[in-house]
């Protein structure tokens, strides 16, 4: 077979038959651009919900559940047996501290393994904040925050004032921007925190942060580690939770396994534990977007199927005229599949440009986020692997789509065709 006179023969045919060449061209890039356009966008979307969910979240946490106890008094000296039946309802906890013991030197001992990138300690309480005779049910945490900037980038959260004014003065917080709306409350304002027990503190809003996420904007303020235990009336050592950012997010179920069996009287919980829903509804979000692309992949298959298959039933006197002056079925072939080859890249490509193109213009396109969200254009991803696999199935779709009815073009006899 004379691959080099095949060549011509294709290029000869694919130039003759211009329109035909160019439908041909067209069918793949429409499919290859509509591939990109929609996984970039999707998956963008996937993985800016996926950002904005651990943005804040610790790859592990340590905290003290504050558990109900199921011991019965009357039963400590007598077993319950089959004769003997103790029921004891509405139970009530033991008036038990949310603190971790020695919680301090605990993060420092954690920050010493190898796996942890470092550790911001907190101290959580629920509190009201004091709106003239209304009283906003909300969180307060106290931070070190120098350490919940490193992990976390909660300076970058903020859209008022400075994560660093915490430093700079006592009695002062950062709010969230939904409960700032609700209070109606600006820079410099004071506002009055009461906690379940009763303590009560004025503190000075010296920043507004947003997450995007408005159960956390509308209820979460954060100030320092002494504020809120001044709040709460405990002593400096007194933590509710260690926060853990690891070096590598995968080992978070193992590091957490490790440290359950030396630490005792805590809950440790990985990452993917407490967010078991949300990241079952992306895996669910991951599976459509790759149902759509290979359904839309899938369809455009048929079409350049269906326009290959039409473009050599077009051409079936060249092909008798090939017959006839000598060239084997394998010759046929070979001519039909260099032009469905050269067809599939060529469209391919310029798919890939077109799918590229109108992503960018995209991921420039104001996003309409309202006032929570922190995003302000679309979110596209520019995977390249998304576009190697673009251009592989425009060339394996072409070549299988030329393959069939070129194979089947080879098998006609020419004296019927020339016949008529």
């Amino acid at each position: 077979m004379n691959w080099k006179l095949a060549f011509q023969i294709a290029v000869t045919h694919l130039v003759t038959k211009k329109k035909q060449s160019i439908i041909a061209m067209l069918g793949v890039t429409f499919g290859i651009s509509m591939f990109i356009i929609m996984i970039s966008f999707m998956t963008g979307v996937n993985q800016f919900t996926e950002d904005m969910a651990m943005d804040n979240t610790p790859h592990v946490r340590i905290y003290k559940p504050l558990d109900i106890e199921d011991k019965k008094i009357v039963a400590i000296n007598k077993p319950q047996t089959d004769k003997h039946w103790y029921v004891v309802e509405h139970m009530r906890p033991k008036n038990e501290l949310s603190k971790i013991k020695n919680g301090l030197m605990m993060a420092e001992r954690i920050e010493k393994m190898p796996e942890v990138a470092g550790v911001a300690p907190q101290v959580s309480s629920q509190v009201f904040y004091n709106n003239g005779p209304v009283q906003i049910p909300g969180t307060i945490l106290g931070i070190d925050v120098e350490k919940q900037t490193h992990l976390f980038e909660l300076d970058k959260k903020m859209d008022y004032g400075s994560l660093d004014e915490l430093l700079k003065a006592s009695d002062v917080i950062v709010m969230g921007k939904g409960l700032a709306k609700k209070m109606n409350i600006k820079l410099g304002d004071r506002v009055s925190v009461t906690t379940p027990e009763g303590n009560n503190l004025s503190l000075k809003v010296a920043g507004i942060f947003s997450f995007g996420i408005v159960s956390m904007d509308e209820s979460r303020s954060y100030a320092t580690l002494a504020t809120v235990q001044k709040i709460l009336g405990k002593d400096p050592s007194y933590v509710t939770d260690l926060h853990i950012k690891l070096k590598d997010l995968t080992m978070a179920k193992p590091v957490a396994k490790r440290l359950e069996a030396q630490i005792e009287g805590v809950r440790i919980e990985d990452w993917e534990t407490a967010n078991a829903s949300f990241f079952a509804g992306n895996q669910i979000r991951n599976i459509m977007t790759i149902v759509v692309c290979l359904t839309l992949l899938t369809v455009a298959g048929f079409g350049i199927y269906n326009i290959m298959n039409m473009n050599i039933i077009n051409k079936m006197k060249d092909i008798a005229i090939l017959k006839a002056t000598g060239f084997q079925g394998s010759d046929i072939t070979a001519i039909f599949l260099l032009q469905s080859v050269m067809i599939g890249l060529a469209g391919g490509a310029l798919g890939l440009l077109i799918g590229f193109f109108v992503s960018y213009l995209l991921s420039l396109a104001p996003f309409p986020a309202g006032d929570f969200v922190r995003i302000k254009t679309f979110p596209v991803n520019f995977k390249p692997v998304h576009y190697v696999f673009g251009l592989l199935f425009g060339f394996l779709t072409t070549l299988f789509a030329g393959y069939f009815p070129s194979k089947r073009a080879s098998k006609v006899d020419p004296v019927q065709i020339i016949r008529g």
